[in-house]
């Protein structure tokens, strides 16, 4: 097929949907860029990029598309693993505007949504009414229900679920040519109807029905007999004896088809009811085999899921740093494990299963030696969220060398896949392949990961010559290459040799009935190129070198850091944590941290033009990036967006020089040192009162685009390193530094002045380090990486006595003290200081629990009363040292705190303060933060750590956040 790439087919694509769309339609190299990847190895420029607010804009691109012979992809979270969601074509991108529940029918125990709608989404809308989603994939933070249909997609539970296939009951789409069309439950008399029809539907089912008459014998016979089947169209659906069952559904063939037959722009998706109670037992084995030995045994207990993690997805998951504190559940160093759920209505009859799985384990299996089991829903779901991201762990493996996904998604029946596994593995040795395994043991899918250079012209052949033998491994045992993640790319073209001749022939002829000109998603599931074609780090890819001033030895090198990101899509959360707060109140691809990884890296290899790295495009996709830090440990893979975005930073002040508003918020410790020597005290007076002042700050909005909607941090008459000088101390235990940053010394002395007077009442000696003890985290956040640099070294000569001394480090605002367990390390590499600075840093809340915890805080005296707190941790705290400290702290007066599940504040140091980012800012704030401060009753306590998240809440509500610092002290009794 010729695709059309002219720019002259592309103008009168646009002059077409001109006045008859409300959605955008984006054209520009940088938002092709951004589609052009998934979260396989492929890459593949679109044509454009549609983001659709309605069904008639969808309607509309169709109909202009098909007219115009410009081929169609539609498109959801885009996180498929063999690269269906790539390609030279429109992309649709439903996620954004078209993601909504329009019905669910909780009696009917069924559910109507757009195709946009994530999975997660919907799940939470109807746990409460005790129902759920059957098939339950890995990816369900950012799988969309669209995206499901296309992939067939199963997950976790398949052997209790199945595939999507088995609960989809009618799908609305549009035909290649735009026709819409309903696909459901079909009767016999029905399906007669539909034979008589006129026009393009009647069309196709004529179609349809000659070719189940002329090759049902065919299907019945060369279909996979595996149950758990997802190679080519799903025809054996469409047989006569499904008229048995009371209906023929055309919707089922419209699952796994990837896009490529119709678009689907409504689903009505069947409901199960949740269980009522669940149990793991987790069984470890000395080697993998011996695991998939004894997983056959272990299906007769009756499981509701067995999922396997092999000794590189342990080691991996440990070492991953949002992982590893949930990994307790491992027992020594097992060559695998087993994660077996059961169901259960009651603790007694889960305690019963879990004891069964015991004694068949005991009995029949060898190289097993341990059960552990989880019984409380929060260690479950912390079991479960390791595996649930057990791909992006996998593939946090730094360099050229790395798993990839082209022969994951096989299955065969569970009988045969220890033997299957054997002689896969057999093989990749013989062709010195290493290799990672995880997922669906239960179900006879293996997700095995073979570790392949995609750059190594050699690698490359090998990959196709490792595919070719696995499926012919496959159908000897009755399998399929697919199961659960489609064809794609990476394993379409394997289809004519595993399907034969006429079954293959048969998927063809479908694929004509319905996209008689192959404009739909062409070049998957049938009529594919070779699975080399196309790679996204392939043999001919190179990146520019860029002179960086943060240390990326850890990393490889900035761009192989770059390329870290696999595309698996976990950025596009929006339920809990972190990570791209931007995205979240956004939904535009661009403000992922894929997507910024993805442009970095577009732009390095030369894909977007010569100038595109520090062009303009490239900054407003940079922009919103709030260097939240969530992406280090929430990404799967490490992707540690902030450090790139800062490296970034100072290769466009070294190009374009530094902004005056830049050099404003950069310089703040500097300028608050200036504002108190100045008048020692009446400057910071002066400059309290011009804040206050409209008219001045008019000037500073036009001066250095500074909003007028807030006002700046006040500076305190006297900073806190003075006021200490003159009290007198009582503690003479353990020495401790309270490490007085820029904003507890000069804008919020209060907050430090608290904290000394608790540390004192507790015992300890408090010293108190210099006000030039700067962390650089002002200079870090604006991307002045080597001001930053010489800050960090002058603290560190400052710090060096006391972390050579062992004196714990207590920090009170997050970003500040952080930055020596972080950003040191790779702005001062080989100095040997730095880990132990790093060792010996607290925040305040984290010191204090742990002493508690040790029992040094015994003999502190609380008042009665208790009450409620209400918790934001700071960003950079959730991201690098977790609230469990915090918590734990402030619980020690006998108060109730609840963690607010607020991902960014919005305040971001400076950015909140920016103009341009105010209203981005507040949508932040709105999302779950300020909401939950509303609804907090007045003797609720707010508290907050970081210095931007109170003055954000007191922006935006009339309650008076506190630092945990003042709390605690004042409920000393």
């Amino acid at each position: 097929m010729e695709v059309p790439r002219t720019p002259e087919a592309l103008r009168a694509l646009e002059a077409a949907l001109k006045g008859r769309i409300a959605g955008d339609l984006r054209l520009d190299a940088m938002t092709r860029g951004l589609y052009a990847t998934d979260g396989s190895m492929y890459q593949k420029m679109p044509l454009g990029v549609l983001l659709p607010k309605h069904t008639d804009d969808v309607q509309a691109a169709v109909e202009a598309a098909h007219r115009l012979g410009i081929p169609v992809l539609p498109r959801g979270g885009g996180s498929s693993l063999a690269g269906q969601t790539v390609n030279a074509a429109l992309v649709i991108d439903f996620s954004r505007h078209l993601n909504g529940i329009i019905e669910i029918d909780t009696e009917g125990k069924r559910a109507r949504v757009q195709p946009g709608l994530v999975l997660d989404h919907l799940t939470k809308r109807i746990a409460p009414l005790g129902l759920m989603v059957g098939p339950d994939p890995a990816s369900s933070s950012r799988a969309t229900l669209g995206g499901m249909v296309g992939n067939n997609a199963t997950g976790t539970h398949s052997i209790v679920y199945g595939n999507t296939i088995h609960h989809v009951r009618e799908v609305k789409a549009l035909l290649a040519d735009g026709t819409a069309a309903t696909f459901g439950p079909t009767s016999a008399d029905g399906w007669r109807q539909k034979l008589a029809l006129s026009g393009r539907e009647g069309d196709l089912y004529r179609g349809l029905d000659a070719l189940l008459a002329a090759d049902a014998g065919t299907i019945r016979r060369d279909t996979a007999r595996h149950w758990r089947r997802n190679s080519g169209y799903r025809l054996e659906h469409l047989l006569e004896e499904h008229f048995a069952d009371g209906a023929r559904n055309v919707a089922r063939l419209l699952c796994g088809s990837e896009g490529t037959l119709a678009v689907t722009t409504e689903i009505e998706v069947a409901l199960v009811d949740k269980p009522v109670r669940t149990a793991l037992g987790v069984a470890h084995f000395t080697t993998l085999d011996a695991a998939l030995r004894a997983t056959p045994a272990m299906l007769e207990t009756g499981p509701s899921a067995v999922e396997l993690f092999d000794d590189y997805a342990v080691r991996a998951a440990k070492a991953a740093p949002g992982f590893a504190s949930k990994m307790g559940f491992v027992a020594g160093e097992p060559g695998a494990i087993l994660i077996t759920e059961y169901f259960g209505e009651s603790d007694a009859e889960l305690r019963d299963k879990v004891d069964g799985l015991e004694r068949v384990l005991e009995s029949t299996a060898h190289g097993y030696y341990a059960l552990v089991r989880a019984f409380e829903p929060a260690e479950i779901n912390a079991i479960w969220s390791v595996r649930k991201e057990g791909l992006g762990i996998i593939m946090s493996a730094r360099g050229d060398l790395r798993p990839i996904a082209f022969i994951e998604d096989a299955s065969v029946p569970p009988e045969h896949l220890a033997d299957y596994i054997e002689r896969l593995l057999s093989m990749l040795k013989e062709t010195n392949t290493p290799v990672a395994l995880y997922a669906h043991a239960s179900a006879g899918t293996l997700h095995v990961r073979p570790f392949i250079n995609t750059k190594d012209a050699n690698d490359v052949e090998k990959m196709a010559r490792i595919a070719v033998a696995s499926m012919e491994l496959v159908r000897g045992y009755g399998g399929t290459v697919s199961s659960e993640h489609a064809d794609g790319r990476a394993r379409s073209w394997l289809n004519p040799g595993l399907l034969g001749e006429e079954l293959y022939r048969a998927n063809v002829e479908v694929k004509r009935l319905f996209d008689p000109e192959n404009r739909l998603n062409p070049g998957n599931v049938v009529d594919a190129p070779p699975m080399t074609v196309d790679l996204r780090l392939g043999p001919d890819y190179h990146a520019l070198p860029i002179l960086t001033e943060y240390d990326w030895s850890t990393e490889g090198t900035f761009a192989l850091a770059v390329e870290q990101c696999n595309g698996n899509g976990a950025c596009r959360k929006l339920e809990s944590g972190v990570m791209c707060p931007s995205y979240m109140v956004t939904l535009e691809e661009e403000h992922t941290t894929r997507g910024r990884a993805n442009a970095l890296r577009l732009a390095m290899s030369g894909a977007l033009g010569p100038d595109a790295l520090l062009g303009e495009r490239m900054e407003e996709v940079m922009d919103l990036c709030v260097m939240c830090k969530g992406c280090k440990t929430e990404c799967p893979s490490n992707v540690d967006l902030s450090k790139m975005k800062g490296e970034w930073l100072q290769t466009v002040h070294d190009a374009k020089g530094v902004s005056a508003r830049t050099r404003f918020f950069a310089d703040a410790p500097r300028v608050a040192r200036l504002l108190h020597r100045l008048g020692r005290g009446p400057g910071a007076a002066l400059v309290n009162r011009a804040n206050r002042v409209g008219l001045l700050r008019k000037g500073l909005e036009r001066a250095l685009g500074i909003t007028t909607k807030r006002a700046l941090p006040a500076y305190a008459r006297e900073p806190f390193t003075e006021w200490f000088k003159r009290q007198a101390w009582t503690g003479q235990g353990a020495e401790v530094v309270l490490f007085a940053d820029t904003f507890s010394n000069y804008n919020h002395p209060e907050i430090a002045r608290a904290a000394a007077r608790f540390l004192d009442r507790a015992g300890y000696r408090v010293l108190v380090t210099a006000p030039e003890a700067c962390c650089g985290r002002p200079a870090l956040s604006k991307g002045l990486i080597r001001e930053a640099k010489a800050q960090a070294a002058r603290a560190m000569d400052l710090l060096a006595e006391h972390a050579e001394a062992g004196r714990p480090v207590i920090g009170l605002e997050p970003s500040c003290l952080l930055t020596f367990r972080d950003e040191f390390v790779s702005l001062l590499p080989g100095d040997a200081r730095v880990a132990k600075l790093a060792g010996l840093s607290f925040l305040f809340e984290d010191f204090v629990a742990r002493e508690a915890a040790a029992g040094r805080l015994d003999g502190l005296r609380w008042k009665p009363g208790g009450g409620k707190v209400l918790l934001h941790g700071h960003c950079h705290q959730k991201a690098i040292v977790g609230t469990a400290g915090a918590l734990a702290a402030l619980a020690l007066p006998g108060y109730d705190v609840e963690l607010v599940d607020s991902s960014c504040c919005g305040m971001a140091g400076s950015f909140g303060y920016e103009a341009e980012h105010y209203s981005v800012s507040v949508k932040m704030a709105e999302r779950r933060l300020m909401p939950a401060v509303r609804a907090a009753a007045p003797n609720t306590l707010i508290a907050a750590a970081g210095t931007s998240c109170r003055a954000q809440i007191t922006d935006l509500s009339d309650r008076h956040p506190l630092h945990p610092a003042q709390i605690l002290l004042d409920a000393l009794a």
